[in-house]
């Protein structure tokens, strides 16, 4: 299946994770690859796997929590492969977590919150004029279960995918008439890097919370994403695909 063929996806986060393995599924059905990420070092071993499996890629290091760094990225995308029609915003962190609210530093909500949410909408932002210019666009921005029940111990991180996904549905809305669509997914515990800053009392409790018991696979996530960022789900707008193992009481 080519679903993407001919079509530049950029991925943020991508150096990694949940952002490389889906990377690595749109490149498989014929994307051609930006991954955007801060880790310079890992972004060169990540293309170099992309381009080891006959994915186009392009590796662009930016923070995207500044916004001069973001837009040049989107420019360089587009210079590099003409247009851009999918954004999928993978880059996340956890913060420090363990904590409940008189304890959390305010420093560290202002980083998740920067990283997590304004990152996303500066990343958004840049892309949308390219895809209102070619009247087709695909965002699917990674949310968490999180931002639906909120995590015990994880304030700032369950505010903000609560948050992504109340900007998921603003912007669904916003560009509904327009051939861009803008969707989120809500996945439960993935095993990644990020989860290693959990403890594992906090690791073992989130696992229970899940009906089927497991953590979820990088490639099952990848495969909602891909969906998602797909010409198919074009009547599917504002949306949050779960992917949680039973999780989501809503």
């Amino acid at each position: 299946m080519e679903r993407f063929q001919n079509q530049t996806v950029i991925v943020t986060g991508g150096a990694q994770g949940l952002g490389l393995g889906i990377a690595e599924r749109l490149g498989s059905e014929g994307a051609r690859i930006a991954l955007v990420d801060r880790n310079e070092k890992q972004l060169v071993v990540a293309q170099q796997t992309l381009e080891s499996k006959g994915v186009t890629a392009l590796a662009i290091t930016a923070d995207i929590t500044e916004r001069e760094a973001v837009e040049r990225a989107v420019e360089a995308a587009v210079a590099r492969f003409g247009g851009v029609e999918v954004l999928v915003t993978a880059a996340g962190i956890t913060g420090q977590t363990h904590r409940k609210a008189h304890e959390v530093e305010p420093e560290d909500f202002d980083r998740v919150m920067n990283t997590n949410l304004r990152g996303m909408f500066l990343c958004i932002r840049a892309v949308l004029p390219h895809m209102l210019k070619a009247d087709y666009g695909r965002i699917v921005n990674i949310a968490s279960i999180a931002g639906k029940e909120g995590n015990a111990g994880m304030l700032a991180y369950s505010a903000s995918k609560a948050a992504v996904i109340g900007l998921t549905k603003s912007i669904g809305k916003d560009y509904a008439r327009t051939g861009i669509t803008c969707n989120a997914i809500a996945p439960a515990l993935v095993r990644t890097a990020m989860t290693d800053a959990f403890s594992p009392e906090e690791f073992k409790n989130l696992i229970e919370r899940i009906p089927m018991g497991r953590t979820g696979e990088i490639a099952e996530i990848a495969a909602v994403v891909a969906f998602a960022a797909s010409r198919e789900a074009a009547f599917t707008t504002g949306f949050v695909f779960d992917a949680s193992g039973g999780r989501a009481l809503y």
